[in-house]
């Protein structure tokens, strides 16, 4: 999350306005899932165009399915369904995506722009082992809700119910998935493994793989003020806000950078990088810090490993990442080894927050194939 919790190498004037997101969502799509439609159902598909280094491996569908908030409310989420178009082991595996932003012009499946490099290339491995990928956009990226940004249960619940959206769409599929996610992703698919024993249904879950995932924020988050990854604090406020409607996150930043919190619904992340990154602390937040009782709702919120994994965990950590810093995927090494499912944790020598998705690429689905033969 910046140069201590940085993502890529490179909302007006009130709450309200800031979070209502105006939602396109899918041609013909309904506006908002209907109560009687359980997670996972199939409210419309439309055929996607995938970035380039995707088209000869899969077909793509962009997706609009139910699924389910933090407070328990039916929702509308988008997101891929991709089938690849040789050796196909009708087996799933969602993948995660990093950071993006938070307003719908900032949701993977209909921007090519924010599907990441790394993005492209951790999914291209996948489909070449032949399994059926989906890739949400997470709650409120492309649909009229604001984004609960790093709010680990409201993306584990889409990351889960996209599995289901893809067994509706290809009935070949088998109930065996297993959750791989970079950084917010990563934090997802984690809160997901935790989830799942009582959200998931007649799925399997084989394992959870976690590249550089968002953990420890009540450690990360204090050290981001006065860094150039101060945009990503501020949009985890509004992602704490989108869940706890009595918070105001104007009531926590310095009037400098509450003049810029439109860039949240113009812009994608770099843009908000870049109106943030040159404030000071004091500029950032009143008196140059957050209170502590704002770090202890981001931790409730958004630190995994407060729940017993379900299934085998594989952490990928480069030990020169610029953004999640490699010390603390070891403390939350330590804190999942507190459970009884395994935790394997492998750290690349200099590779930063990118660069340990482009280096795993095959570790990780070699690991994936491994859970999938268990």
């Amino acid at each position: 999350m910046n140069a201590v919790l940085r993502h890529h190498a490179r909302r007006a004037a009130v709450v309200g306005s800031v979070l209502a997101v105006i939602g396109g969502g899918l041609p013909g799509a309904r506006p908002a899932a209907a109560v009687a439609d359980p997670p996972g159902t199939v409210l419309s598909t439309a055929a996607a165009t995938l970035p380039p280094e995707l088209t000869a491996l899969a077909t793509g569908k962009r997706v609009s399915y139910v699924s389910t908030s933090v407070t328990g409310a039916s929702i509308t989420t988008t997101g891929l369904v991709l089938s690849p178009k040789r050796k196909k082991a009708h087996k799933t595996v969602v993948w995660g995506h990093g950071t993006t932003g938070l307003a719908d012009q900032c949701a993977p499946s209909e921007n090519q722009g924010v599907f990441w490099p790394e993005a492209r290339a951790a999914v291209a491995e996948l489909l070449t082992r032949g399994w059926t990928v989906t890739a949400p956009d997470y709650p409120g990226l492309g649909t009229p809700q604001a984004h609960p940004y790093l709010i680990g249960g409201s993306a584990a619940r889409s990351m889960i119910d996209s599995v289901k959206a893809a067994r509706h769409l290809d009935t070949n599929l088998g109930p065996e998935y297993v959750l791989d996610g970079h950084s917010q992703g990563g934090q997802g698919a984690l809160f997901a493994g935790e989830l799942a024993p009582g959200y998931d249904g007649d799925l399997t879950l084989r394992g959870v793989a976690a590249i550089a995932p968002v953990s420890n924020v009540d450690v990360l988050a204090p050290l981001i003020p006065g860094t150039p990854g101060q945009g990503y604090l501020v949009m985890a406020l509004y992602g704490l806000a989108a869940v706890q409607p009595s918070f105001d996150p104007l009531t926590v930043l310095a009037p400098l950078a509450r003049q810029r919190v439109s860039v949240l619904q113009s812009g994608c992340l770099y843009e908000i990088l870049a109106q943030y990154q040159s404030l000071k602390a004091g500029q950032l937040l009143l008196g140059g810090a957050l209170p502590p009782a704002v770090v202890d709702q981001l931790a409730h919120y958004d630190n995994p490993a407060q729940a017993a994994p379900s299934a085998p965990i594989l952490l990928v950590q480069g030990s020169a990442d610029e953004a999640v810093p490699a010390f603390i995927t070891d403390a939350l090494e330590d804190q999942l080894d507190d459970y009884p499912q395994p935790v394997q944790l492998v750290t690349l020598a200099n590779e930063n927050h990118d660069g340990a998705v482009f280096a795993s690429t095959t570790l990780v689905a070699d690991w994936i194939a491994a859970r999938f033969a268990a």
